[in-house]
């Protein structure tokens, strides 16, 4: 739906992609041939700016910013590089863009975690989320699931924040220690103060200002998944009056990738996802469209050589 309005056509997307190294460069040192890899969002980056010289990646300073593994720069005019991603059967990438994928984690799952993994697990990590402290996930969805559980992973109390009362017993079964419906106004101000940290994974436009009400004094929020404006400006005295901190965060830096990685091994985290084959991308698209896929499609790109055949 070019929802962002930077598209550089002709596209073809992917970003979660999982594989096997099938050929590696003479200069390749971290990976050999049959290695399980993955490359998440970015493919490149200048390499030399602040950002970059301090691992940085996705935070990159250079005029056109990181290079994602689809779409080339982030720009708004259709111009400028381009790039093809993971809805393929082979994609090549430089070595300090790829992932290396822990032996123990299901490689048909596995994928989401770099980029709705890291996209939750950098924010909590760099928020300081620790045991006992209160956790309100916003968004029970791609990213809203996996943020559950990594959240819990690290030991905190977990709130699962939704609209939907029918998302109540799955997110429960995400390992959510709490629901809260956030359209029940009783139970909004009930929870009045009662968060440390507040991770927003909204996809659109909402009012931010109710969930900012939620935060302890001194808490932080942080939003994911909203690329652009809020519905509502942010009522700055709900945030001052208890020096809150209303943020927001990128992805994560290809290191921060490989930490989630390897955290989502050590605690058997997964995605929970549902195989599709190529051929049905567009019945899946509608169904996401509709909130009808928990929580993930991943595609098996070997069905791309049916229609070869």
């Amino acid at each position: 739906h070019n929802d962002w309005k930077n598209t550089i056509y002709p596209c073809v997307p992917g970003h979660e992609t999982v594989g096997r190294v099938v050929e590696t460069g003479p200069q390749v040192t971290k990976f050999k041939t049959g290695n399980i890899v993955g490359v998440g969002c970015m493919v490149d980056s200048c390499g030399t700016c602040h950002s970059c010289a301090h691992g940085e990646e996705n935070y990159c300073l250079s005029e056109t910013g990181p290079t994602m593994t689809y779409n080339g720069y982030f720009t708004t005019d259709g111009s400028g590089f381009n790039t093809f991603g993971g809805y393929s059967t082979h994609i090549t990438v430089q070595e300090s863009f790829v992932l290396d994928i822990p032996e123990s984690l299901d490689m048909a799952k596995v994928a989401p975690i770099l980029c709705a993994g890291v996209t939750t697990y950098s924010p909590l990590k760099r928020g300081n989320v620790k045991a006992g402290d209160k956790v309100g996930i916003i968004g029970i969805g791609g990213l809203g699931h996996i943020a559950v559980k990594i959240a819990k992973a690290m030991g905190a109390h977990v709130t699962a924040i939704t609209t939907r009362e029918e998302k109540r017993e799955a997110a429960l079964q995400l390992g959510a220690d709490a629901v809260l419906i956030s359209e029940d106004d009783d139970a909004m101000q009930a929870h009045t103060y009662a968060f440390d940290f507040l991770l927003c994974t909204i996809p659109y436009a909402f009012d931010v200002n109710p969930y900012i009400s939620l935060l302890k004094p001194h808490g932080n929020l942080v939003t994911v998944g909203l690329i652009g404006p809020y519905d509502k400006p942010t009522n700055n005295m709900e945030v001052a009056k208890m020096n809150r901190t209303v943020g927001g965060s990128l992805i994560g830096s290809i290191a921060e990738t490989q930490e989630v990685l390897d955290f989502c091994a050590r605690h058997q985290i997964l995605p929970d996802v549902e195989m599709i084959v190529m051929q049905d991308i567009n019945n899946a698209f509608e169904e996401i469209k509709n909130e009808d896929v928990s929580f993930r499609f991943v595609i098996d790109m070997a069905s791309l050589k049916e229609d070869e055949d």
